[in-house]
């Protein structure tokens, strides 16, 4: 084996270790908005949506990785051919967000309009 191709396994190898360490430690650290989302999930409110919906997604982008955290329902079945999954909820657009006191909103919310709704402090 050549020095060159030596130092070039060095190099991938030292590379792939970095990744994979940044990958690890990406995903134990919490995300920005966990408290709020976790909040907002406490406080009642149902996030309506379908996995194929653009701005439902738009929306969840909006917590990054605290999304896992909201009180999201899915409306639609696996195949995306269904849309009657939230039906019993009345629910004829996504995304619908549902408050403890009954109140709907649709489209995308921005997480002031969220947190002054929930009662949830947003983090700065």
């Amino acid at each position: 084996m050549t020095k060159e191709t030596k130092v070039f396994i060095g190099i991938v190898f030292g590379l792939v270790v970095t990744i994979t360490g940044l990958f690890i430690f990406n995903a134990n650290t919490p995300g920005k908005y966990d408290e709020f989302a976790q909040c907002i999930n406490n406080s009642g409110a149902t996030f309506f949506g379908t996995f194929w919906c653009p701005h439902c997604q738009q929306q969840k982008l909006l917590f990054g990785k605290s999304e896992k955290y909201l009180p999201y329902k899915e409306c639609s079945t696996p195949n995306g051919h269904d849309f009657n999954l939230c039906a019993n909820d009345n629910i004829e657009s996504t995304p619908t967000w549902q408050f403890a006191d009954g109140t709907r909103v649709t489209g995308v919310q921005s997480l002031e309009s969220l947190a002054t709704v929930t009662n949830c402090k947003l983090p700065q």
